[in-house]
């Protein structure tokens, strides 16, 4: 259900929106896996949460290119 809704909401953004979005999410991946190299990372499971939402947001660009 949060990922159908997460997606909902990218959908109504415009693509100005879901490019800055996508930078900040892989902004935030990447203090993520230093802190993960350094052993600092106590949740490691939101790794994998943030990856799933930079994919998420590449596919609504990719939808909203195409169409």
């Amino acid at each position: 259900m949060k990922a159908s809704k997460y997606l909902e909401e990218l959908r109504t953004q415009t693509p100005a929106d879901l490019n800055a979005q996508l930078a900040e999410a892989k902004k935030e991946l990447f203090n993520l896996r230093f802190q993960n190299a350094t052993n600092q990372l106590e949740n490691t499971g939101r790794i994998k949460e943030v990856r799933k939402n930079i994919a998420r947001i590449q596919t609504v660009i990719t939808e909203k290119a195409n169409a």
